[in-house]
């Protein structure tokens, strides 16, 4: 699958390694870190109002199977570490 970007902000997507401990089967997602995002934005007042979560998610697809899904974080630097490649394609 090539390179997307979100479809909230047009941003490229960056190359993500998905965690070991992950229930996730695949070995990475395409994520989008744009801390501008709506969908990033937006979350945070959804998770609080919806579940009482200081929390929110960054928009990931999933390469194997084309599919979006939230990807949950709990600050603007929660899960940056697993970033593979940036929306550039550069190598971390």
């Amino acid at each position: 699958m090539a390179r997307q970007t979100c479809p909230h902000c047009g941003t490229r997507l960056s190359k993500w390694r998905v965690p070991e401990e992950a229930t996730w089967s695949e070995e990475f997602f395409f994520v989008c870190f744009d801390d501008s995002c709506p969908y990033y934005r937006e979350g945070w007042e959804w998770m609080m109002a919806q579940f009482r979560q200081s929390a929110s998610y960054r928009f990931a697809l999933n390469p194997r199977t084309g599919a979006p899904l939230p990807l949950p974080v709990w600050s603007d630097a929660a899960t940056r570490e697993m970033i593979m490649e940036d929306a550039e394609g550069d190598e971390q």
